[in-house]
Order: structure tokens, then C-alpha cells, then sequence
């Protein structure tokens, strides 16, 4: 009973004040468009709209009347009620804090691009934040000059980067796939088509070009295990010739059958992996270096092991262990949740944030104050990380402390806010990345929106408001059910007695017996159990030594409440067969010790669950009774009609 009240109250709310009056209760209104919200969130295919509308328009309005009782006792008030309404909101809000669909887009494009594998060429000239403008002029004109040449189909990369006045650098960063490269490399290299150049990109250290030599499937990830034979630095000719012979012997023994891992642990010179033998974390594109991975995409089947190729690391035999290809499906979960994962780690997450931050500040109505200029909030802040004593610790006290700087509505962002946030953000050394005051102020204007948005997250969000009034409606009753019905009818002993007296008809058994149930977590575990039941072990014994693996009750239960067949030919100390469930793969059986025909009179204390719950609801309706004459209803029934249409 208490559970039904509960799941109800969570399905209704109060909400919308725009659209048509349905039913009013004393001073109070609710509208067309809440009760339809509460009985969307129930409907069920019903034969008969209307009777459905009804049943559910009268639980609404005594959950209200209900809900407003509560109110007016100020059961919303209650301590633990308040840190239970705060313990939720912490609970959801963070869920709220995000644009969904900004999200939902980069998780589209992690997914297209995680479907194929492009092979790309960086060319990069480095800037310093010291660099004369005439040598910053220089390194733009061979940036420019290197794009052009390599836009017009020359590939002669050696020749081009020594060509212009400022050298560049090259280098084959082999292939990339989604969150490969950083997230704005990541933009230019998947909007190229193969042998396309991208336009130079000035990022804070310099200038890159790229081009996108190839193209091939996703490869997806895989595992390996390898035998390195290191080449000393400086090796020479003859040392590399020692170790090409001994990778050749190695991988003899490996056709003959000799165990790889083994092979591994005794010959490899891989540090990390040896004591595993050889078995390399799982990798997928863009990991290791692409002469490396190209020798193992060549291996076909799992069990398959390379012949031994040299790279400048040393030779290598590897074994391919498993492949498991890049998900093709939208709706795969288990990728869908890799990718979102990857997502919140990755830097492109940002541009969620900051769309959704953009769209708070025009939300909130933001505005700037003007009354403190950049100069000045610059040279606060500095002044701030030089004292960093706060003004609440009667340290100095700033010009601009009490000068508004921004607005969210009627609400005041100050200069001692952003002083108490330079405060708290350029004096921790994991925080402050050395960004500039004006970059600070970004961040500031940023997290106090979030921070304003958050705390007021039902004026701006109709859906969190529902929930959180769905939460709180649902404490509240479930308060006053307690106090005055569920606790009332538990203790009138003397109300349930005459109840039972008056009304002994209704509280007969059905055909029922004495039994010993046992559930138990698997078929054999049972077999066990049952066996010993017949040798004569005690049921509770039996319970005591099984681990927790067996559960058993006593008692009289009705047979349609029993999960098992009992044969109407079983007689009294039979124990009837094992009945395994598909699901969960638990087991049940009984021993029956007695047997009753159908209709036989429960006793008070046999009926007691029985006659709480139907006196519960007498003490309800009368209790309903009196709300209705407190809080009159009078139900809109043009309204109402509109609703079957």
C-alpha cells in the first residue's frame, strides 16, 4: 500500500499555470496541462478512454488534496525533508548542466569518424611568443609559400621544406582515427579527402599544415604479443647481423611448435611485457609506429605470428591474440558508451560547454555592468595573488569590491566575486595554467553563469522543476500517509478487531497447506538439500550449513501464493520436486505438512495484514471525506470532455 502511494505521488505534479482549468480544490487550481502530463506518464492501452480519464482524474484529485494537507501542516519544512529534497536535487542536477543535443552531435561525428582510418603528413615552423615581427612575417610567407606548393600536387617533401626562408619541419604521423590527434587537429585532418592539404592553422605554438595521404577501413583494436631483440643504441652492423640470426632461430622454434609465451619471457627484451608473456595492452590505430602495426594488420587469423621484421627499435616477432573490428552500428550500447566516455575525457567536450554556457548567458539575461573597466579588474587581480588574504579576514578592502561588474536579471556579479575567484583560481598551482587576465575573465564570466544557472535551475528548466516537484510532493505525502492512515491503522488494535468481527466473511483461506519452502541458488544445491531432508536432517540445519545458499520459511501459505505444483494426491511429509527458475536459475521445492480444504475461517491474527489494509482504506476515505468539505472540488467538466477528443 505504502509503495502504491509512493509510485503514484512520483508520477504526478504540479506544473504549467497557461493552459485551461480542470479542477480546483479550495484556493487552489490545476490545470489541463498538468493532470495530462501525471496521466501520460501512467496511461496504459485501455478499452474505454473516458472510465480510464475518470479512475485517474479522482486518484489526481486525492493525491492533491492530499499533498495540500501536507502543505499546510508545513510537512515540507521538516528537516529531514528539506535534506532529502537537497540530497536529490545534488543527485540530478549535474545531468541537467550540459546542451544534450551539442553532446548528441559529437558523439554523431566521434561515430563517423571512428569508421575509418586516415594516414596523414604534418608539416609544422615552430613560433615563440618572442619572435621580431619580421621573422614572424618570415615563417608566414614559407607557411604560405609550402601550402601553395604542396596544394599544387608537389610532393617532393624533402625539397619543399628546405625551400622557403624558414625551414619547416615534416613528419609522417602514419594513421589517425577519432581521438588520435587533439581535438583541432582532429577537425582539419577528417575534413580533408585523400591527397587534399589543409590551409595553414596557427595554433599557440606555431603553424601547421597537414595532408591526407590514405585512406583505409577502421581496423579497430587489437592484441598482441611480442619477442623484442633490442638494438643497442649505436649498434653496429655486425651486433644487428647476431640479433637478425637469433630472431631467425627464435621464430624456427616457433614453427616447430615451441610455446610463444615462454619464448617471450626467456629471449624478449621488452621490459614491460616479457614477464607476460609478450602480451601487449590492447591497441588500436595510431598507438604504435605504423612500420610495426602494418607488420601486424598482416596477419590474417588469431594464432598467426610474423616472421621476424627489423624497426629502429629492434627485430620483432609478434603474435596476433585477437581483433575486434570497430562497431558499424548507431545503436550498439556498449560502443555508444565508449564513445561518450571518451568524449567527457576529451578536450572537444568543451565545445559542448561552452555552447551551452552561451546559451545560459542569453537564458539568464546576462548583461555587463560597465561600471569597472578591464584595466582595472587586471591590476585588482594582480594585486590580489601579491596579498592573497581574503576581505573577510579584515585585509584591505578594494576599490571595485562593491561595484557591480555583471547582472544575471536582478542578480549582482561584484568585484569582490571576481577578486574571491582570482583569489581561489591563480594561487592553486593544479588549477592556474598560466592563462592570461583576459582568458581569467572568460573563466570567471563561465563558471559564474553555471554557477548562477545551477542554483536556479527551476526557473529555467521546466523539466528539472517537474522533477524536483515530483520528489517533493512524493516526501510530503508520503509524510502524512503515514501519519494519518498507515500509522493510525496499525495501532487501533481495537478498530481492527471490530473490523474483523463485522466483516469475518471476507477473510477466509483459500485451499492452502503447512509447508517447509526452500529456495535455493541452483538445481544441484537443492538436489542436495532435498536429499538431506529426506535422510532425515533437520530443515534448519540444513539452512545453517549451506553458506547462505539456501533459504527456507515455514508457515501456512495458500496454494496459489506457493511457486510451486502441488499435486492434490501428495500426502502430508512429502517433499515435492524441484522447480527451477528460467531467469535466474534459483530453485524451489517444499515439504508439506499438512493440507487445508478451501474456505476454512482465518483466524484475527491470521487475517491481521488483511484487515490493516482494508482498514487503512476506510480511515482514508473518511479522512478524503473531510479534505473534500476543507478543500471543495469543483471539476471543469467542458474541460474534462476536451480531453476524449
Amino acid at each position: 500500500m505504502k509503495k502504491f502511494y509512493l509510485l503514484f505521488a512520483l508520477a504526478c505534479i504540479t506544473s504549467g499555470i497557461y493552459s485551461q482549468t480542470l479542477f480546483t480544490y479550495g484556493k487552489k487550481v490545476v490545470d489541463k496541462e498538468e493532470f495530462i502530463r501525471a496521466y501520460n506518464k501512467n496511461k496504459t492501452p485501455v478499452a474505454d478512454k473516458e472510465k480510464a480519464l475518470r479512475e485517474y482524474l479522482d486518484l489526481y484529485i486525492k493525491f492533491k488534496l492530499k499533498v495540500n494537507a501536507a502543505l499546510d501542516l508545513k510537512l515540507d519544512t521538516l528537516p529531514q525533508l528539506v535534506y532529502d529534497a537537497q540530497s536529490f536535487r545534488s543527485q540530478i542536477e549535474d545531468s541537467y548542466l550540459n546542451n544534450e543535443k551539442a553532446l548528441n552531435d559529437l558523439l554523431a561525428e566521434a561515430f563517423i569518424r571512428s569508421q575509418k582510418d586516415l594516414r596523414v603528413l604534418h608539416f609544422f615552423i615552430p613560433v615563440t611568443a618572442d619572435q621580431k615581427p619580421d621573422d614572424t612575417l618570415k615563417i608566414y610567407k614559407s607557411i604560405t609559400g609550402l601550402y601553395n606548393s604542396l596544394a599544387a600536387g608537389k610532393a617532393d617533401y624533402a625539397a619543399l621544406i628546405n625551400t622557403e626562408p624558414v625551414k619547416a619541419k615534416q613528419s609522417d604521423i602514419g594513421f589517425i582515427t577519432a581521438f588520435t590527434l587533439p581535438y583541432e587537429y582532429e577537425n582539419i585532418a577528417y575534413s580533408l579527402h585523400v591527397g587534399q592539404v589543409s590551409k595553414p592553422y596557427r595554433s599557440k605554438n606555431g603553424w601547421h599544415v597537414f595532408k591526407v595521404i590514405e585512406e583505409r577501413k577502421a581496423v579497430g583494436k587489437w592484441k598482441a604479443a611480442q619477442i623484442l631483440l633490442a638494438i643497442p643504441p649505436q649498434g653496429s652492423d655486425a651486433e644487428k647481423k647476431i640479433l637478425e640470426k637469433r630472431a631467425d632461430s627464435i621464430y624456427r622454434l616457433l614453427q616447430n611448435g615451441a610455446d610463444f609465451a615462454a619464448l617471450a619471457r626467456q629471449f624478449s627484451d621488452d621490459k614491460i611485457t616479457y614477464t607476460n608473456g609478450g602480451e601487449l595492452p590492447e591497441f588500436g590505430t595510431g598507438k604504435f609506429d605504423l612500420a610495426f602495426e602494418n607488420e601486424i594488420f598482416k596477419l590474417s587469423r588469431n594464432g598467426d605470428i610474423s616472421k621476424p621484421f627489423l624497426t629502429p627499435y629492434g627485430y620483432h616477432i609478434v603474435k596476433r591474440l585477437s581483433q575486434n573490428p570497430v562497431s558499424t552500428d548507431k545503436n550498439d550500447p556498449a560502443f555508444q558508451f565508449d564513445l561518450k566516455q571518451k568524449i567527457q575525457q576529451d578536450s572537444r567536450v568543451n565545445t559542448a560547454k561552452e555552447i551551452f554556457v552561451k546559451q545560459i548567458l542569453k537564458q539568464t539575461g546576462f548583461k555587463k555592468a560597465g561600471a569597472v573597466s578591464d584595466a582595472d579588474l587586471f591590476r585588482y587581480a594582480d594585486s590580489v595573488v601579491i596579498n592573497p588574504a581574503s576581505e573577510t579576514d579584515n585585509a584591505v578592502v578594494y576599490p571595485i569590491s562593491n561595484k557591480p561588474l555583471y547582472f544575471f536579471g536582478k542578480t549582482k556579479i561584484s568585484g569582490k566575486d571576481w577578486l574571491d575567484f582570482i583569489r581561489a583560481y591563480r594561487t592553486n598551482a593544479e588549477l592556474y595554467q598560466g592563462e592570461s587576465n583576459t582568458a581569467l575573465v572568460e573563466k570567471f564570466i563561465s563558471v559564474t553563469a553555471l554557477d548562477f544557472y545551477k542554483s536556479h535551475l527551476e526557473e529555467y528548466n521546466t523539466e528539472f522543476r517537474y522533477q524536483m516537484e515530483e520528489f517533493k510532493e512524493g516526501n510530503v505525502l508520503f509524510e502524512i500517509m503515514e501519519r494519518n492512515v498507515w500509522g493510525n491503522a496499525g495501532i487501533d488494535t481495537a478498530g481492527l478487531l471490530k473490523h474483523y468481527n463485522e466483516n469475518k466473511s471476507k477473510y477466509l483461506w483459500g485451499a492452502s497447506a503447512d509447508i517447509i519452502l526452500f529456495n535455493c541458488a541452483n538445481k544441484a544445491i537443492a538436489g542436495e538439500a532435498s536429499e538431506a531432508l529426506k535422510n532425515g536432517k533437520s530443515w534448519r540445519k540444513i539452512t545453517e550449513d549451506s553458506n547462505n545458499m539456501i533459504q527456507a520459511d515455514s508457515g501456512r501459505f495458500e496454494l496459489s501464493q506457493i511457486p510451486l505444483i502441488l499435486d492434490a494426491k501428495n500426502p502430508a511429509g512429502a517433499i515435492t520436486e524441484i522447480v527451477t527458475n528460467a531467469q535466474d536459475e534459483n530453485t524451489a521445492f517444499a515439504k508439506i505438512i499438512k493440507k487445508y480444504n478451501a474456505d476454512l475461517q482465518r483466524s484475527f491474527d491470521e487475517a491481521r495484514g488483511l484487515v490493516i489494509n482494508d482498514y487503512q482504506n476506510i480511515i482514508e476515505e473518511r479522512w478524503i471525506n473531510e479534505l473534500k468539505k476543507k478543500y471543495p472540488v469543483k471539476v471543469n467538466e467542458t474541460v474534462f470532455r476536451s480531453l476524449l477528443r
